[in-house]
């Protein structure tokens, strides 16, 4: 276990009875430590003060995950409306100051959902809200099903850039992905790469490659499926490995 890379998994800020909790999902946890091979530890949504490098200094890579809040629209120059909440401001002024602290410092990144949503904003760019109501587009919002494993089935075709990262990663020129928002990016931000697609076009992963190391976001949720499907392995996986060489490097 000592040998084991450390991750960093971002948390949201909830009320759960009354009670403000820092919080994230255990299939989060539980990818990162069955799939990618690492120890994970959660870091709260203590705002844009906290002292982000000595956290870095400790970790071998980070992943920022999904959320049920969206980031709030001042954050890439929109008015806000209530097609763009919920909000979690708190976790805003945390993952967005770090993923630029993460990618300056070229530690292995994933992100997931909301995280891949943040990353594209954090480095400029720009989200749509609603985008099923767009003229065109699919609807990937959640299955309206009770059930946790029918709300993250794998529902739709996603087209991977040939010799991307995505592309490298998994071996394959489509996935099959589950789907599970209703915001998308709209303008891309300067750095990134599309590395895959929905057939109604919506940006479906990226990369940062200046980092020069593994820096991935992907719209929808791989550490659901991480211990059965096999492209949810793979990335986690890459993502693992790059950690490790992170952690040799720290050591």
């Amino acid at each position: 276990m000592a040998d084991l890379p450390v991750v960093l998994v971002t948390t949201d800020r909830r009320i759960v009875e009354e009670s403000v909790l820092s919080a994230t999902p255990s299939k989060y946890l539980e990818a990162v430590f069955h799939a990618a091979g690492a120890v994970p530890l959660q870091l709260p949504p203590l705002g844009g003060d906290f002292d982000f490098e000595a956290v870095l200094d400790r970790v071998d890579g980070v992943v920022v995950t999904g959320a049920e809040s969206n980031v709030h629209p001042s954050r890439y120059g929109v008015e806000p409306s209530p097609g763009h909440a919920p909000f979690d401001p708190a976790r805003d002024a945390t993952t967005l100051p770090l993923v630029r602290r993460v990618l300056n410092r070229r530690l292995p990144l994933l992100a997931i959902c909301r995280g891949h949503q943040e990353l594209n904003v954090a480095l400029g760019g720009t989200l749509a809200t609603e985008i099923q109501s767009l003229p065109g587009r699919m609807d990937h919002r959640a299955p309206g099903v009770a059930d946790e494993d029918g709300q993250f089935a794998i529902r739709h075709a996603v087209t991977v850039v040939p010799g991307g990262v995505l592309a490298r990663v998994t071996g394959e020129t489509q996935l099959m992905v589950n789907s599970l928002h209703r915001q998308a990016i709209d303008r891309l931000a300067p750095g990134l790469t599309v590395e895959a697609t929905a057939a109604d076009g919506t940006i479906e992963a990226v990369s940062v490659a200046a980092t020069g190391t593994f820096a991935l976001g992907v719209q929808w949720h791989p550490e659901y499926w991480a211990r059965s499907d096999a492209p949810s392995a793979m990335i986690f996986a890459a993502f693992g490995a790059a950690a490790r060489e992170a952690a040799a490097r720290r050591r």
